[in-house]
């Protein structure tokens, strides 16, 4: 199985390409955000490489909540490539 690193800053956990985060950091994620990730999530997006800008931009914004709950600084937009979530 195909695995990559949850996208939290500083978690060595590992995932589905489908995932971005693991079960812990997703959801530290504010609900009303896990539903914009998810509004903007297109299957295969993680197979082809070609998420849509929206998606990016929701994907980011999930992961600084994340690092702002932990008290870690936000990493500059594409520090990390973002697959998807589920």
């Amino acid at each position: 199985m195909i695995t990559h690193r949850c996208h939290a800053v500083g978690c060595t956990a590992t995932v589905p390409p489908n995932l971005l985060m693991c079960r812990r950091h997703w959801y530290m994620v504010p609900k009303p955000l896990r539903d914009e990730v998810w509004h903007h999530y297109r299957p295969g997006q993680e197979r082809h490489k070609r998420p849509s800008e929206a998606y990016l931009a929701a994907a980011k914004r999930a992961v600084d909540a994340v690092a702002a709950k932990e008290g870690q600084a936000a990493l500059p937009l594409g520090a990390a490539p973002v697959a998807s979530v589920r």
